[in-house]
């Protein structure tokens, strides 16, 4: 049922880590390979363990430990195979601590060697990239060397990093392990690592150190005796190697998938950006159509994830803010005569000191343009069509809901201000009223990482007063005589990014940064109003079209998801 299920499992969400996990679980519970009655019971087994570690402290190479409780039904998570037994991991090897650092006891043969941290030791192996050095006496080299096939276990840190299992393999010449990394060893030739390490990393252990750990703040840690005291599954020797070697198997089988659906997923990625490449380098109407009819027969095939589907949204904005996405109409007044009124409107404001003189923005030469626009269209700066543009308030926030909620850098999402996580202000410095938002006001992020420096979004008005953070920009347009949510959608278009964005972009320490001058110098294609407002119109339409989808995407991956929940279930 496994295998001929491998494909729902592989492509579900997050399929292949779950397959993975399914594997192990399996392989614990003795249900992965068939058990064979000519195999040695475990119970013979224990009594070869437990004789060799009689013998070894008998002859003074090893101490006698505690004895460890009898294990109760309670402790027992599964029923095992008949020739199976429980029993607990202190029982079955030695466990032992590392070097404990920054000792104070006197060194009288000091030795300087690399030692194994937590950070060293991952699930399944180890990461030598940065070992450290420790210097022990000479006398303590026994006590804390690795040794090819030993065990290493890892204490804690966040809860990930609990009992993160992995085998020694004699990687350096050298090599010990500190306090926080718990060694393992077998004490004769009926020790299994590979069987041991295949246990401790299955989801059964990891809810073992789970349910075990001691937190404090955000990190946890198991002690010695709650790993000894670990119920460990053991199988006959024989069915140990034969399960490992199945594990090993279909792990390789869960790489090879999770390379398909990653080389899959980039191809794919590759063929939209190709082939909605073909709609944006569209000359005219007539050529967008006869592109866009080849494309749309085969959207099934091409708008299958969610990624694709940004990428197509994205596509009609560059369509959008290109001329290509609606007709023109030659009775619409062309962008040239709105500039005339919207300098005389400005210069009105001007007069009256309601809006500051703009400092004059240097005209876009023709080959300064980015791409050609229809005959009506104009390039024009933001500067042009913007009436104010001011920086935010840079009062420290709080987290009183009564005062007034001040927009941050998270509140821009997807071209839109969104009211979630809020703080506030109490205006101590006179920031306002001067620096409350208005309906349709322009927020613009100017500092932060890289990716998020320049993310636009509109402010579509809020029951109560509302400011703005000093990292963002507020640009006031020009009000009737230009399209806030056209401007709004041009500032989150492919192109305003490449073509103005990024280029002015300056990066400090890993901030980047883009102020208000450089926003009044963007180029924007500027269309006649009323062909502005039938591309917002067919934008809305378009983009509900693509939410529509997104929401079937999501619900077909969630079908995907249970049914191959179901599976494993049926599997487990």
């Amino acid at each position: 049922m496994l295998l001929s299920n491998l494909n729902l499992l592989a492509t579900a969400p997050g399929g292949v880590a779950r397959l993975r996990e399914l594997i192990l679980t399996l392989a614990v519970q003795g249900k992965l390979v068939p058990q064979d009655p000519k195999d040695e019971p475990a119970s013979e087994l224990l009594k070869k363990i437990r004789a060799e570690k009689d013998r070894l402290i008998a002859e003074g190479k090893i101490k006698r430990d505690k004895p460890l409780a009898e294990i109760g039904e309670e402790e027992k998570p599964f029923d095992l195979p008949v020739c199976w037994a429980w029993v607990r991991f202190g029982d079955l090897a030695l466990i032992s601590s590392g070097v404990t650092l920054g000792r104070k006891t006197p060194i009288a043969s000091p030795l300087l060697l690399p030692y194994l941290r937590v950070a060293n030791v991952q699930r399944w192996h180890l990461n030598l990239v940065s070992v450290k050095d420790v210097v022990i006496d000479r006398t303590e080299l026994g006590r804390f060397q690795l040794v090819n096939g030993d065990l290493l276990i890892t204490e804690g840190g966040d809860w990930d990093k609990v009992g993160r299992t992995a085998i020694w393999r004699d990687e350096l010449p050298t090599c010990l392990h500190q306090n926080h990394v718990f060694k393992v060893r077998g004490t004769s030739a009926e020790w299994n690592p590979l069987w041991a390490q295949l246990f401790l990393n299955s989801p059964v252990a990891r809810a073992y150190f789970a349910f075990s750990a001691k937190q404090t703040t955000n990190l946890a840690s198991i002690n010695m005796t709650e790993l000894k005291h670990c119920v460990f599954p053991l199988p006959p020797l024989a069915e140990q190697s034969r399960i490992v070697t199945r594990v090993e198997e279909l792990m390789r089988l869960c790489d090879a998938l999770e390379a398909k659906g990653q080389l899959e997923a980039t191809q794919h990625a590759q063929l939209v950006s190709t082939l909605l490449a073909t709609l944006t380098d569209s000359e005219t109407p007539e050529a967008l159509a006869d592109n866009w009819h080849r494309i749309a027969t085969h959207f099934d095939l091409l708008l299958d994830r969610p990624e694709s589907v940004d990428a197509l949204e994205q596509t009609i904005l560059q369509l959008a803010v290109r001329g290509l996405l609606v007709p023109q109409d030659p009775q619409d007044e062309p962008a040239n005569e709105l500039l005339k009124k919207i300098r005389a409107e400005k210069d009105k404001l001007i007069t009256e000191g309601k809006i500051k003189r703009d400092k004059p923005l240097p005209p876009i030469a023709e080959d300064e343009q980015p791409f050609a626009l229809p005959p009506g269209w104009e390039w024009v700066r933001m500067g042009a069509i913007g009436a104010a543009f001011d920086y935010g308030t840079s009062q420290k926030s709080i987290d009183d809901s009564s005062a007034v909620p001040v927009l941050r850098m998270g509140n821009i999402q997807a071209g839109r201000v969104v009211m979630s996580n809020l703080k506030y202000l109490v205006d101590r410095e006179g920031d306002l009223p001067g620096l409350l938002l208005q309906k349709d006001d322009l927020l613009f992020n100017r500092t932060n990482s890289y990716e998020l420096v320049g993310k636009a979004g509109l402010f579509e008005g809020f029951h109560r007063d509302v400011t703005f953070a000093s990292y963002l920009i507020r640009v006031k347009l020009m009000k009737g005589l230009v399209s806030p949510q056209y401007v709004d959608m041009y500032m989150n278009s492919r192109d305003c990014r490449v073509n103005e964005i990024e280029p002015d972009l300056t990066q400090q320490t890993g901030q980047a940064n883009y102020n208000g001058t450089k926003l009044k110098s963007i180029r924007i294609p500027l269309p006649p109003l009323a062909e502005q407002s039938r591309i917002v119109t067919r934008i809305a339409q378009l983009r509900r079209q693509c939410a529509d989808l997104r929401q079937r995407l999501s619900a077909s991956q969630s079908t995907q998801a249970h049914l191959a929940e179901a599976l494993v279930q049926a599997v487990a």
